[in-house]
């Protein structure tokens, strides 16, 4: 089946909006696709007429998909045979022909396939974690599937399988051994290995259970179809819809629950702590440790959730607001009991901006933390990371810091228009970033408030793992020489525009639920200098040692390619950062720094043992391995030991209104505690000293009257 499509050119957003696509509904007439075949025909069509840039959809498209495929389902390559490979392959170039329309046989082979050899699998590993190990044997274990071939036969899947159950033993057997040694308790060898066994076993009980226990065949279609999706880009994305309802619950910042916090106990879901005001804080019944065993949305059939990973458990206690989930509960009396609660909003406190004072002996520094550029574009009174950071400086200023220091490390990005508005409260108008669209036109994102909300010394923190958002914000920042940029070498390299597409929204006939959604990448974005961040992303000011490597889109042989586009028309700050003296000042106290050089050491030391690939299975040889390792790497755990305490406080207006409130003021702590020995805004802090030192007396209102509060 086909479907007839028409692409208008959206709205530009980050991540995330409703979709403005219009396309010919299907189901109309006739006999309706089933679900999978409906899912298929859209997602192909809006794949080749709605990508920034498709590929063509043809049979070398499909061996791409048809390998990668593969690779999702059994990347260890433990399950399928070589025979299965080689009945699948006749199918490999049948990916374009099924988002044509043709009947999904790939998937179903594949599927029928895969369930087959899993039922196998669960009754090998038993079998050999029933006998014991010897560990005196000298043998080794390939752990590198790019290396290794598909089993043969069902004796070298066995075998395939019996030596990584034997690796997995042997860990928990030298764990054992040397537990053993520090307690001085009287367990033999023997004893130890079978304990080691049954630990094993567990966690391939729970392994498999959760196998059986979800609904596999939803997921491995998931699977199929962002094998497909991520082959035209990393980003482009099929979601189901719980995955698209934690998608919009990430970036609005809040979600529909119950507010129990859970854990994953030997295969149990057991909740560790109750959100004060919130429906399970309001009903009372439930407590800290108690077990859910099933979940049940309103009068449906409860799913028992024995086995389930907490990601899945919770998918399924999460919902829309005012709905009810009954629980069934064994308490920590061991009684039974089924407990109804009705969702309500639940915020995700750290998704939201939150700020601190730095005093360094020096200066007085302000610190604001953005873990992402968060917007709840379904409600126009939610957490808008723009509104956010503002009232933050707002309250620094008033605090009459000397400089603010805005940390993006590990923020993957979000809401473009919040970015465009934010950068603004740092400059005056002007291209934010450019977006060029499928058609190949180029737009300037301005910030068109003449204002300047604060002017005074601006450092950005990022590293490899800040993207998209985080990197429009710092590459405008470093173009108008406003600020100086601090962190790895290179931030991710995410220069693309996302858009979500409800599938729903493109269908007549109902197909017995919801058919999730697809983040279509529809335009990439150019900074005012003109270059793309896609691919290269943006390069450090302030270059610190990285505790990281081969991390970013360069890593994906699918991303998109850097390019360049005119540079835009923009002043830059009218006292600009002078980062050559900065870079300098700073490169002296790093060659000092004795936390930067074991940051350095280590990953060295991760380097080599990411090149190994062949690994002893006797305990001896294990051991000097181990010893050998252990002994360097544990130098990285006195990183901590060699920063000096960083003196961080909370704003005393913001303590002021979590008072009373336990839980808050133990997460503050918390949260003050994991930055007072944390080695880069140690360094962050002395750049900034310097920053301010460089532009103190000069330093003022470089715009008169227009420096005041957006």
């Amino acid at each position: 089946m086909r479907i007839k499509l028409k692409v208008i050119i959206p709205v530009l957003l980050i991540s995330i909006s409703a979709g403005i696509f219009a396309f010919a509904k299907i189901g109309g007439k006739g006999v309706p696709p089933g679900r999978y075949e409906a899912i298929m025909a859209l997602v192909g069509q809006i794949l080749k007429e709605g990508h920034y840039q498709p590929k063509p959809i043809d049979d070398a498209f499909s061996k791409e998909v048809f390998k990668k495929y593969l690779k999702s389902l059994d990347g260890e390559k433990k399950f399928f045979m070589k025979s299965d490979i080689e009945a699948l392959k006749p199918l490999e170039t049948h990916v374009d022909d099924e988002l044509n329309g043709a009947p999904l046989e790939l998937f179903a082979k594949t599927n029928e396939i895969i369930r087959k050899r899993i039922t196998e699998a669960a009754a090998i590993y038993p079998a050999i974690l029933d006998k014991p190990f010897d560990f005196t044997k000298e043998e080794k274990i390939v752990i590198d599937p790019e290396t290794t071939d598909w089993p043969a036969d069902n004796a070298a899947r066995t075998e395939a399988w019996r030596k990584s159950l034997k690796y997995r033993t042997l860990e928990k057997y030298a764990e054992l051994l040397e537990q053993r040694d520090k307690d001085k308790n009287n367990k033999t060898d023997a004893a130890l290995e079978i304990e080691a066994r049954a630990r094993v076993k567990k966690i391939y009980d729970r392994y498999f259970d959760r196998l059986k226990n979800r609904s596999r065949d939803d997921d491995r279609f998931s699977q199929y179809v962002n094998a497909i999706t991520t082959t035209m880009d990393p980003h482009t994305d099929y979601m189901p819809p719980v995955e698209k309802r934690s998608f919009q619950e990430q970036m609005a910042g809040k979600f529909f629950g119950i507010g129990a916090q859970l854990k994953e106990d030997e295969g149990r879901i057991k909740i560790v702590s109750i959100v004060p005001g919130s429906p399970s804080w309001k009903q009372g019944t439930l407590k800290v440790d108690d077990v859910i065993l099933k979940v049940g949305e309103g009068a449906k059939e409860p799913v028992d959730v024995g086995g389930y990973a907490v990601e899945d458990a919770v998918t399924l206690i999460r919902g829309n607001k005012g709905t009810e989930v009954r629980l069934t509960v064994k308490s920590v009396d061991g009684t039974t009991k089924t407990v109804s609660l009705t969702r309500d909003e639940i915020k995700l406190e750290e998704t939201f901006a939150k700020s601190g004072i730095i005093n360094n002996g020096q200066h007085k520094v302000g610190y604001i933390y953005l873990p992402e550029f968060y917007a709840d574009f379904n409600d126009r009174q939610g957490a808008f990371s723009y509104d956010d950071v503002a009232e933050e400086i707002r309250k620094l200023k008033a605090e009459k810091v000397d400089g603010i220091i805005l940390d993006l490390r590990f923020n993957g990005g979000g809401s473009l228009p919040d970015v465009i508005k934010m950068a603004g409260l740092f400059i005056p108008e002007g291209t934010i970033v450019q977006v060029r669209s499928r058609g190949g036109e180029v737009q300037q994102q301005k910030d068109r408030d003449k204002s300047v909300q604060y002017d005074g010394p601006l450092a950005i923190m990022v590293n490899e793992f800040s993207a998209s958002a985080s990197e429009i914000m710092a590459a405008a920042m470093q173009d108008y020489k406003r600020a100086v940029i601090i962190g790895s070498p290179s931030t991710f390299g995410k220069g693309t525009v996302q858009r979500l597409l409800e599938l729903d929204n493109f269908v007549r006939s109902d197909y017995g639920g919801s058919l999730g959604a697809l983040k279509l990448t529809v335009q990439k974005f150019y900074r005012a200098s003109g270059g793309s961040t896609q691919l290269k992303g943006v390069e450090s000011d302030v270059v610190l040692p990285s505790p990281y490597y081969e991390v970013g889109e360069r890593k994906d042989e699918d991303a998109l390619k850097w390019d360049v586009v005119p540079k835009a028309d923009y002043a830059v700050w009218q006292d600009p950062v002078d980062v050559a003296t900065l870079k300098a000042n700073s490169a002296k106290r790093i060659a000092n720094n004795e936390a930067f050089k074991i940051i350095n050491e280590n990953i060295a030391t991760l380097k080599k043992l990411d090149a190994q690939k062949t690994y002893p299975l006797d305990i001896a040889s294990y051991k000097a391995d181990q010893k050998r390792n252990t002994a360097t790497l544990k130098r990285y755990d006195a990183v901590n030991d060699k920063v000096k305490d960083i003196n961080i406080t909370s704003l005393k207006v913001d303590l002021a209104k979590i008072q009373g409130d336990t839980v808050k003021i133990a997460r503050n702590k918390d949260w003050l505690k994991a930055r007072t020995k944390d080695p880069y805004l140690s360094e962050a802090v002395n750049v900034m000293n310097d920053l301010i030192m460089q532009s103190y007396p000069k330093l003022k209102n470089n715009y008169g009257a227009n420096v005041k509060d957006k």
